[in-house]
């Protein structure tokens, strides 16, 4: 339970860290290309960051080709379950339209929690369980 809850906070954290570097390299491209070509490359930048950093730091395990190639599919958790949150909380709840993106972002943090931690960690019986994926745990080396 510890462990989970140490997992929880770096997942934090590393959110945090990927918010900002999305951020920056969109602030850094916005200049150089139209807008929406300079999110989608900061969107990418960001995500592979944060697979990187989800494996060592998050959930410290390896990387492989398999993992990266199934992360997106935590971006694509979370698109789905704020939008529609957004949707649910403007239009059935009333909910401002200028706060409820910040709302369904906080519910979505969960789902992205869940999934990303079935991707990267594995799954299995439970902590630290042989298909856990938590067997798995390497120091965190870069090279």
């Amino acid at each position: 339970m510890r462990d989970q809850l140490g997992q929880i906070i770096r997942f934090g954290v590393v959110g945090g860290i990927n918010t900002g570097t999305f951020f920056g390299c969109y602030l850094l491209l916005h200049p150089w290309m139209p807008y929406f070509t300079a999110y989608t490359l900061a969107f990418l930048l960001s995500m592979v960051g944060s697979f990187f950093l989800n494996t060592y730091f998050t959930y410290r395990t390896r990387p492989t080709w398999k993992k990266f190639a199934l992360f997106p599919l935590t971006n694509v958790t979370n698109y789905v379950v704020q939008s529609a949150g957004l949707y649910a909380l403007v239009t059935w709840a009333g909910t401002d339209d200028r706060i409820a993106p910040l709302v369904a972002a906080v519910v979505a943090i969960p789902f992205t929690y869940v999934i990303s931690r079935r991707i990267l960690a594995g799954r299995g019986p439970g902590p630290g369980g042989p298909e856990s994926g938590m067997g798995e745990r390497q120091p965190s080396r870069l090279a």
